[in-house]
């Protein structure tokens, strides 16, 4: 689908397509720099997610950054951009990287090429990204990435965060757009696997938050941690639902982005070197 959709807008003279499917959903895509910074950021309040999009990914991010719109979107981009932009936070991120890096991403890459190894470079880079923004959201290392493999504690998570990721997704692809919710009716197919997937994903999280919680009241403020989820954690007025949601977005946005982008990273280069002989890469 991305490679025949790339084609598509390529030859598009103004990179970009309008879809009509059954059910009266319609769409546009666009790969256009203009188009996308008129929507993102010059005229973002003209398009919001709207209904639809909030009822397909509701069970799963509830109203958290990714499913909501106007003042409860405003509010957690408002609070987030602040906390983003403190000196304790961004060096907090630094220290959780570069520990990742040196710890574990170098050394798995040096064991393969030691012994000749072929790796799923994605796959490596996920299990990097996931690890990282655990610990920048709510300071929990799931050691995805560990050389003896995920905490146990922990690894039910990732495997039941990645898979209510894709499931959740999979309802925007209905051939018939709301089929998915006669499946969650009767409970069948991977509705209930969705179900039990954002359950396992929402009592680990929950958990955390009630941990956090607790430590926010026994600790001083200059003892808090400096993960995300302990920033919010300090304002009292929060909701335990209201950080589950927030949390979860969070892990969504650093999860498969990063991943991805330090793919095509790598990618890039070999495919540009392969296809031109004149290009050289260092």
């Amino acid at each position: 689908m991305a490679d025949w959709l790339a084609e598509v807008l390529a030859a598009s003279p103004t990179n970009t397509l309008t879809f009509s499917r059954p059910g009266g959903v319609r769409g546009v895509i666009t790969a256009n720099p203009a188009n996308v910074e008129h929507i993102l950021r010059s005229n973002f309040d003209n398009y919001p997610k709207g209904s639809r999009f909030a009822s397909i990914l509701h069970d799963f991010l509830g109203r958290g950054i990714f499913n909501s719109d106007g003042e409860v979107w405003r509010l957690q981009r408002k609070t987030a951009s602040f906390e983003f932009n403190t000196r304790s936070l961004r060096s907090f991120v630094v220290h959780c990287v570069q520990d990742e890096i040196l710890q574990r991403l170098l050394p798995l890459l040096a064991e393969a090429s030691l012994h000749g190894r072929s790796i799923d470079l994605q796959d490596v880079l996920e299990r990097f990204a996931f690890d990282n923004v655990c610990k920048v959201a709510y300071n929990h290392d799931p050691a995805c990435l560990a050389a003896d493999g995920p905490e146990q504690s922990s690894s039910g998570f990732a495997e039941a965060f990645k898979d209510a990721a894709n499931l959740s997704a999979g309802r925007f692809r209905y051939a018939v757009p709301r089929f998915w919710k006669i499946k969650k009716l009767l409970r069948i197919g991977s509705e209930r696997r969705l179900k039990k997937s954002i359950a396992t994903v929402h009592a680990f999280a929950n958990q955390i938050i009630r941990s956090r919680k607790k430590e926010n009241r026994t600790s001083s403020s200059s003892r808090r941690a400096d993960d995300l989820l302990s920033r919010f954690v300090a304002n009292e007025d929060h909701s335990e639902e209201f950080l589950r949601d927030i949390v979860i977005s969070f892990l969504l946005a650093g999860r498969e982005t990063t991943s991805s982008a330090l793919s095509w990273f790598f990618w890039l280069p070999i495919f540009f070197q392969s296809s031109n002989s004149n290009y050289s890469f260092i």
